[in-house]
Parts: C-alpha cells; structure tokens; sequence
C-alpha cells in the first residue's frame, strides 16, 4: 500500500493515540453554527480561534489532549528526500495567510504547504462560496496571498512547529513567462532558507503548452542554482486532461515529483474550485495512475485533491501517490481527518504486509516480528496494496503475528482488574452497609452518639446520610466496572488512551482520599481500602507498552459515523459534567458542606446541627467530599474513553458505559425516591446526565457495535 514509506518499515512501532481531534464538537455544535455565515466569515473565525488558542500558554497542550495525537514512527517517510512524520499534509489554500498553522501542525500532520506565493500580496474580499452538496469550495482569487515580503518575515518570526514547509511559487497575475521568470528568481532567492522543498506553478496561466513548460523548466534550473539540494516538484492542476498530462510527462520527469492540485480554475476568471465529491476523486485517482506508471517508482507524486475520508486517502496511496494534501476534505469531514487517515495507513500497511507474506512462512517468523514489534526494533517488511474490492482478511496465524503476544494477567493488566474487582466488591459492601445500618462503630464512637440517638434527634438525618453514602458506592461500583474494562480490552492489547485513562483517574481517586483534611474525620476503612489497592496501581505500572489498535479504523463519512459524533458529543459532555459536579461537591464537602435544599430536607440549620453534635458535620463533610472525588474520579474516566476510546468496531467500550453507567444512576436516583429527596432543582443535574447517557448510548451503539468493511475503491480510468 502506498509508497510514503519506500515500501519498508522504519522505526518503533507504537500505538497512535486515538481518538481524533474533536470531530464530535464540530459536526454536533461549531458546523451547524458556522455553515449558518458567511463563507469568508466562518473561516476567518475558526482559523483565528484556534490559531489564538494555539498562540496562548498551554493551548497547542489543550489541542494535543483533545486529539490525543501521537504519530506513530511507522507511519514515518519521506517527501522527496525531506523527512515527514506522516504522509498527510495541509494544502496552503486553506490558511492561505498561516494564520492558525502552529494550531494545525498538532493535527496530525507531517508537512505544509505555504502557497501560492506571489512577489506582491493579491488580496479579495469577494465571497468564498460552499458547494455543501458537493463538498465543495469555491474562492474567487486563486492567486490570494500576502505576498513574499510578509510571508518571509512570518517564516523568519518562527512559525510555532517543527513541520517542514513545501513553498508553492506562482506568477503574479496577467504576468508573461519572461516576467513571470524575473519574478521566480526573487522568490526563490527570499524564500530558500525557510523552504524545505518547491512546488513550481506555471501551468494555468493561460500561456500556451510549450511556453509553459519552457517556463517551468528555466525555472527549475534557477531552484536548483538557489536551492541547491531541495526538491523541486511540478504542480499540475487538478483535473488536466489525460492528453495534455502525457504531453507533460517529459518535463516532469527532470522535476523530483508531481504535486497534483487541489483546485480547478474555471475558465476567464481567477475563480478556483477545491472538492466535489466523487467525480474530482475519480479523476485524481486516474491522473495518480497515470503518472506512476509514466515516471517510474522513484519519483514522488502527491495528490491534493479529492481526499474527504480516510478511504479517499487510502484509494489514493494505493494508485501510486506518495502523499496526501488535504484542503476541503477538513472543512466537511472535521478536523479529526488527519488522525483518521493516519489511523487508516497504519493498520493497512501493518496488516497488508502480512498479506504478502510467502504462503509457507517459517514457522518462527511470527514470533520474531513480535518480538520487534514489542523490542522496538525495524523489522524490514514490504508493504503492498490490498485488492480492490475485497475485504480485508487474514490467515488467523498471520493476523496474530503482526501484534506482539498480549502479556500475561500478573505481568501488569491483571492487577488493574483486581483493583476494579476490588472497587466493585467495595462499592457493593458500602451499599449494602449504607442501605441498613448506615453508620459503622467507628462512626459513632466519632459522634459520641448511637444510631438510634441519631433517630432521636431528627428523623431525615439518618436518611440524609444514607443517601451520600448510597451514592458514594454506586460511583464505586461504575469506577470499578471501567477499572476492569479498561484493563482487560484496552491495556492489555497496549492500548495507551487506555492507559492513560485509567492512571489519571487512579491519580485523582487515590488523591482525594486525603479531603478528609477539610474537616479532619480519618476513615479508618476508607485508608484500608486505600492501603490494599493501591500496590495493585502500583504493580499495574510495570513493563506496560503501547501496541497498534487490532481494530480496523473508520473509513467512510457515512450515516453511521456522523451518528456516532453526536452521541460522542453527549458522552464527553456527560464526562465534563460529571467532573464539574465532582468538584462543585467537594468543594462544597470541605467548606460550607450543605446546600439549600439539604437543609430544607433536614428541616435544620448548620447552627442546630452544631449545637447537637459538633462532630456531625464533619462526618457529612467527608462523606460529601469522598462522594465528590470519587464522581470527579469516574469523571476522568468516563470523559478519557469517550474522548479517545470511541472507534468503530469497539463494542466493549459501549457495553462499559452501559454497565458502568447503570449502578451511579441507580443509586443516585432510587436513593432519593426512597428518602423522600425529591427537590427539583437538586436532581435537575441528575436528570440531564440520564438523558445525555441514554442518547450517547442510543447514538454511538451503531458504530461501536457495527463491523468496518473496506469498500471498493472508486474506478480509475488511465
């Protein structure tokens, strides 16, 4: 498949961190919202907003954690000899004035390019109009950019990424080749000490063939003399007739590669046209044939047009190109494209080389790409193309050695299950202790006081504490049941969002053990239970390593797909709400520690509590305080998987939110119909988290639960 990575593997094999940048948000609130302005209007705001949120401390951190994006060295090759991390870049007409690439470089993407760059700024204000039918741009200036003064001071500013820069040159306007020439010369002189390579333009200025390619080639000359040792590619517009492709052949054969354009002008105007659905990817797939068979495995072809879903990209590097550029394709699939097509080539080239592996391997060969899968080590394995049409499938043998062997349960994994064993058996003991007794002796030995003196003193108060202590074990149970989810399918196959999901939530868990501070009440059992589980966190750190997802990625924008974000959207937004309301609880907890309602439930004041017992509040306060760090704890959880864990194929991840959903809202709802706590506003936020749960549920149970099946490609006509 593809030839980004000259059709061998090269560094460690790792796991690239899922899931994508936040397409959930985009197609489920700032799409809707933004598709509602202007063309020009709806750009300029989402490129300054993440461009300014990249530009503040820590927001190129908040973009990563989102996305969780993390390359994979396998997905590393090269872009005419200039090293990339991966073979996806970002067409210059979509940010043609840079003004968010530090914030777009953490996409997912392993080069930019900066064009068309002209000596002079061209500037419009005219209308961008989208084709939304047909997934479609159209700009009225093709030629629009600040002009190689400004661009060359931005370069010289630094531009906030390490990712190369391909600078696309163009003529000026209405420019003849002798003073198109006199122009190239400038650029290249101003802008070789900030390009990795150039893309040469020249062939849809209107100028006659042979004028043009006499052109391009004087022009390469004058790349070479001042940039010696950078790449020179030709840039061919999108949809060149297959004639007049041929006629171009001779000529690109002296460039390092073909860069395949994104745009169509339309004729007698400056107006250019980027996407458009099925037909300009058919054509870009022809083209991309046709040039590799024409000039030959050695030179480089990217294809910039076309590319909306990870099956386009796929299509594209299996017809011959080296690369992909993606320009609309980000603008109606979301920003979490890159990722997804990286997702993409990652599982096709390590299980497509699998594929082509001598039908009699050795009988050791499996166990030794597993030990430099897992070592680190460069096993050298040619990766080829899968069949068009069929469905990807694998010999069971094969298919199991192209992943390491999953480690033992004692190795580290196993421990995690039996801190989540722990947790669940834990949280059913507190259940069942809250929903009788309610309080233990240590408890009342704190207060001085027995249970029935409690009763005594106020008949709800012993309700009251029952129905925290309730929900404390219910939050328990749900911690435990992701505990041993997340370490049984995700961190035992090296999943690392798995991973890190389950660390940070232990992280905040164990930590909140010590609210009891606020007030100074130590649980005894509750420091137990923390002493026991918390060498099983310790011992679950050990040896773990980052795998590739077994899983096959997403490769359509089908229904199916654009369903899953919107229920994505209600789990992570579940996931937030539950962390403000985790926080918000033990704030309260340590400081004033009721609210309101409580006291209206109670029919007492904190003075009458006090003047009773003046240990009662504190035992409330921890009470609340735990409750509150262990829904912040589930929080993590909950928030992590749904950001990062939601991929097609993963039912188990939906079975978890299911079954670790159900004991938190059982114990949180039930237990205030039965203690008569029915406030409304008390239990609004409950309501609205059932609701985002069940339509999160409801939404992403195709996806997770559906079967991804490799399509056939579009026809390719040479």
């Amino acid at each position: 498949m593809g030839r980004g990575n000259n059709n061998r593997y090269t560094g460690t094999i790792i796991q690239m961190r899922r899931r994508p940048m936040p397409d959930w948000s985009y197609h489920s609130i700032f799409k809707p919202l933004l598709f509602r302005l202007s063309g020009r209007t709806a750009r300029d705001l989402t490129l300054q907003a993440i461009g300014g949120l990249s530009r503040i401390p820590g927001g190129t951190f908040v973009i990563r954690t989102m996305g969780h994006m993390e390359l994979s060295p396998l997905l590393a090759g090269e872009l005419a000899g200039v090293p990339i991390a991966c073979p996806v870049g970002l067409s210059g007409g979509l940010d043609p004035h840079g003004t968010a690439h530090k914030a777009l470089a953490q996409f997912g993407l392993g080069f930019i390019e900066l064009g068309p760059v002209t000596v002079r700024a061209v500037d419009s204000h005219a209308s961008i109009i989208r084709m939304a039918d047909e997934e479609a741009i159209v700009y009225p200036d093709g030629y629009v950019n600040d002009g190689a003064d400004a661009i060359v001071a931005r370069l010289r500013k630094g531009t906030g990424h390490r990712l190369p820069h391909f600078v696309r040159l163009r003529p000026m306007p209405g420019s003849s080749p002798r003073e198109a020439l006199e122009e190239q010369r400038e650029l290249l002189l101003a802008l070789a000490p900030y390009a990795a390579g150039f893309t040469l333009d020249g062939l849809a200025e209107g100028w006659p063939a042979a004028m043009a390619l006499a052109y391009l080639a004087e022009v390469r000359q004058l790349a070479h003399t001042a940039a010696p040792g950078k790449p020179v590619l030709l840039y061919v517009p999108q949809l060149t007739p297959l004639g007049e492709l041929r006629e171009i052949v001779d000529t690109a054969r002296s460039f390092s590669g073909v860069v395949l354009g994104d745009a169509q002008r339309e004729p007698g105007t400056r107006r250019e046209r980027v996407g458009g659905g099925a037909a300009v990817l058919s054509a870009q797939l022809s083209m991309v044939c046709a040039l590799r068979e024409a000039l030959g495995e050695r030179s480089t072809i990217v294809a910039a047009g076309g590319v909306h879903q990870p099956q386009d990209a796929l299509a594209l590097l299996e017809a011959g190109a080296n690369c992909v550029m993606l320009h609309s394709g980000l603008v109606y699939a979301g920003p979490g494209l890159p990722k997804r097509i990286n997702e993409a080539i990652l599982y096709d080239r390590i299980t497509s080389s699998f594929e082509s592996i001598d039908a009699t391997p050795s009988p050791n060969h499996g166990l030794l790409l597993s030990h430099h899968i897992a070592n680190g080590d460069q096993p050298s394995i040619p990766a080829t193309a899968s069949k068009q049409g069929e469905e990807q499938t694998y010999p069971p043998s094969w298919k199991m050695s192209s992943f390491p062997p999953t480690p033992s349960f004692w190795s580290n994994w196993g421990w995690m299950s039996l801190l989540g064993l722990g947790m669940i058996i834990g949280g059913v003991l507190a259940w069942l202790i809250a929903a009788t007794t309610v309080v233990l002796p240590y408890d009342e030995d704190f207060l001085g006081m027995s249970r029935r003196a409690i009763i005594r003193f106020n008949a709800h108060l012993l309700h009251f504490m029952s129905h925290d202590r309730i929900t404390l074990a219910g939050t328990m149970i749900s911690i435990g049941i992701f505990y041993y989810q997340l370490a049984h399918h995700g961190l035992r196959y090296g999943l690392h969002w798995a991973r890190t999901a389950v660390i940070s939530s232990c992280v905040v868990g164990f930590s909140s053990f010590f609210l009891y501070l606020g007030y100074g009440y130590f649980d005894p059992l509750h420091a137990i239970a923390a002493a026991i589980l918390l060498p099983m966190l310790l011992l679950t750190l050990r040896g773990l390593k980052d795998v590739p997802s077994r899983k096959p990625p997403g490769l359509h924008n089908d229904h199916v797909w654009l369903r899953a974000q919107w229920g994505q959207c209600c789990l992570v937004v579940l996931g937030f709400g539950l962390g403000i309301g985790g926080l918000t609880i033990s704030i309260v907890g340590i400081t004033g520690v009721f609210v309101p309602s409580d006291l209206v439930y109670l029919g007492l004041t904190t003075s009458e509590l006090s003047a009773w017992s003046d240990a009662i509040i504190p035992l409330i306060a921890h009470d609340r305080a735990g409750f509150g760090g262990a829904l912040f704890c589930l929080a993590v959880a909950i928030t992590a998987s749904a950001l990062w864990g939601i991929n097609q194929g993963e039912g188990w991840l939906w079975w978890t939110f299911l079954w670790g959903g159900i004991p938190g809202f059982v114990a949180g709802l039930f237990v205030h119909m039965h203690i008569g706590y029915t406030d409304f506003v008390h239990l609004l936020p409950v309501y609205i988290a059932a609701l985002l749960y069940i339509a999160g549920l409801y939404l992403t149970y195709p996806f997770l639960n559906g079967r991804q099946v490799r399509m056939d490609l579009p026809s390719m006509k040479v």
